[in-house]
Order: structure tokens, then sequence, then C-alpha cells
């Protein structure tokens, strides 16, 4: 899990035919952040709709580009079953993740790292500055998400989403 710099060696020509690891994942969205050429025309901004869209889905990966304003804020959320890598093109993202001791605790993803996660992590992603762009692996692809906020007892609840929908905070 935590930050590396990118490295570049998996295209999806080249993958496996079967559910990919977390090291799979960096090496899928390190290489495709690597070739802008092949999805530069799909990057755009919108501070109310983040934009993003799929660039490769098979039975076993789903690929998306993300593109991100400092209002674009995906809420609490985990991706059910599916392990993810990220790989931060240009700009900056905040992930957050929530601890009981300290509440949220904030990482600041700058461009050119990527950061891959098990199914069962719980996090919180935003824009950190206008025009951040992001490639999102997931295996085996996102069918449900959860996605997370405090009910008006102060409790915690997860609601299922689809892959489809986007996301945004709750609360």
């Amino acid at each position: 899990m935590g930050n590396r710099e990118l490295i570049a060696d998996l295209s999806p020509a080249d993958l496996p035919g079967r559910d990919l690891s977390t090291d799979e994942l960096e090496r899928l969205v390190a290489d495709l952040a690597g070739r802008s050429e092949e999805w530069a025309h799909l990057v755009a901004f919108d501070s109310e709709d983040r934009v993003y869209v799929s660039l490769h889905r098979d039975a076993h990966v789903d690929v998306w580009l993300l593109c991100w304003t400092p209002e674009n804020d995906t809420g609490w959320h985990d991706h059910d079953v599916s392990a993810g890598a990220v790989a931060v093109v240009s700009g900056e993202l905040v992930e957050s993740n929530l601890t009981l001791e300290h509440g949220a605790r904030e990482i600041r993803v700058g461009a050119g790292t990527v950061f891959s996660f098990g199914p069962d992590h719980i996090h919180r992603l935003n824009g950190a500055v206008h025009g951040s762009v992001s490639v999102h692996a997931y295996s085996p692809p996102l069918w449900r998400m959860g996605q997370y906020a405090v009910n008006d007892a102060g409790v915690l609840r997860r609601q299922s989403l689809s892959y489809a929908d986007e996301l945004r905070p709750l609360d």
C-alpha cells in the first residue's frame, strides 16, 4: 500500500486474464498515466459533477480516468470486494482515512505518485487543486461500492451503490 514513484510496465494489452494483485494494479495505472495521448482528449473539469470516463473494462479489471476540482469530493466509501490503485497524473489529490482516535487523517498525493489499497480500505478523495487528473484501476471490476455517512443518531452507516453512480458526500 503506501505511495511509490511511478513504474511503468503493464498495459491493458498485457493483462493476464485473471484478477490483478495491488502491485499489478499499480503497474497498470502507472503505464496508463504515462500514455496520455490515449486519453488526454477525455480530460474535462466540472466543479458540480466530477468528470470520470471508463478507459477499460473486462472480466478482471476496471480502469477509469478521473478529473478533479477542489469541489469534487467522493465522500467516505469503500470498493466492496475490489482492490484498487491510483496514479496521480497531474495536480494533487487529498486522500482522507478515518481513524477512531484522531478523526480524519489527510494525505496529500502529488502528481507522479501511485498508491494502492485492498478491498477493506475506506477512504475519501478530493482534488486538492483545480485541474488534477488521476487514473484508477480496480480488480475484480467494480460492481458495488459502499458509501458511508453518520445518521441522525450519530451512528456510521453504509449504503450500497452501483459502480456507475457518482460518489458524493452523503453527510
